[in-house]
């Protein structure tokens, strides 16, 4: 199909968060997001695609830096740049996850088709989403749980502080019945792994997520965890599996960190062949940038795409959470 004119334009917004987000690294109050609009004129008309992105401090990214990513390729972008060729193009990281997820989305539309189907994946199927719970105090956070009663599976975030087991307590008995991710953001080092992996025998944990820093998780090696290891800050793209498979038992699959929904189709297929278990994760964004993700539902064991969530307002029209129960994506949203 020829194409006679591409446009590209970057948007550059902030979504304020509901009460705040604190993980080990810090905190913050907004949502800083990217996103990228692709419109594209050909012989059959005028189709648009967009992909949004968040940008994350732990690589070095900021708004400005990922829309300086765009802008140096934006030449190539307008010239009809592929998909196929953005992956060569640029490096995984958020400013590459908004270019190949506004081409994804762009193609379907030009092609009348979802996205799913041009990816030869399955049919997308609502799943079940955990809900994070920030740091904050033991009462706080157990509040927090309470609140979200509609969520059999809650995500809490660990500070390494010396409250974490407090925290877990309070938790615990104010939701009984709700199955936990531990996710410690590189938080803590292998001498509080050990001394905490006895305490958690009493709680229904399901996984550990990045409980070391990246830099330092070779100590994992053939380490032998009774709860299962998650990799997350570790983790961006399928290079990275061959080392990563014989520190963890599963993994954390943000398209920020794989570049997009491209190689997160590599890395996800490729993470199952190793017999890893996959957790399709987000930063705190929209739906816009929470709807590529749910093409691999099928493929997850554990999905955590609760960002719209935790913001005061979403993006209109956005997904559809009933509950903890998450909906694919219509194409007025994306793909």
């Amino acid at each position: 199909m020829e194409v006679l004119r591409r446009k590209l334009e970057t948007i550059q917004e902030n979504w304020p968060i509901t009460g705040g987000f604190r993980i080990a690294r810090g905190a913050k109050t907004q949502a800083q997001t990217l996103m990228v609009c692709l419109q594209e004129e050909s012989a059959i008309g005028v189709a648009t695609g967009r992909g949004e992105c968040v940008p994350y401090g732990r690589y070095g990214e900021s708004l400005q830096s990922v829309t300086a990513q765009i802008e140096a390729i934006a030449t190539d972008v307008r010239n009809g740049l592929s998909r196929d060729d953005l992956q060569d193009a640029m490096p995984a990281g958020a400013a590459r996850n908004a270019l190949d997820c506004a081409l994804w989305d762009l193609e379907a539309k030009q092609a009348g088709k979802r996205v799913w189907q041009l990816a030869e994946l399955p049919q997308p199927k609502p799943v079940h989403t955990a809900f994070t719970i920030s740091i904050g105090n033991p009462d706080e956070m157990a509040q927090k749980a309470k609140n979200a009663r509609q969520f059999s599976l809650l995500k809490l975030k660990l500070a390494g502080d010396g409250q974490d087991r407090a925290r877990l307590s309070a938790i615990s008995t104010a939701r009984p019945d709700a199955a936990l991710i531990l996710d410690a953001n590189e938080g803590l080092n292998m001498a509080q792994l050990q001394a905490l992996l006895p305490e958690l025998e009493a709680f229904n944990i399901a996984l550990i997520e990045q409980p070391l820093p990246a830099n330092a998780d070779a100590a994992l090696c053939d380490f032998a965890s009774p709860i299962p290891l998650c990799a997350d800050e570790s983790l961006h793209t399928a290079a990275d599996l061959p080392l990563l498979a014989q520190r963890y038992g599963a993994v954390n699959i943000k398209l920020d960190k794989t570049g997009g929904l491209t190689e997160a189709i590599k890395l996800t297929q490729a993470a199952k062949a190793r017999g890893l278990m996959v957790m399709l994760g987000c930063m705190v964004g929209t739906s816009l940038g929470m709807a590529p993700s749910l093409m691999l539902g099928s493929m997850a064991d554990y999905v955590d795409l609760d960002g719209p969530l935790l913001l005061g307002c979403d993006r209109e029209p956005g997904l559809n959470y009933e509950g903890s129960r998450l909906m694919p994506p219509i194409p007025a949203l994306w793909g």
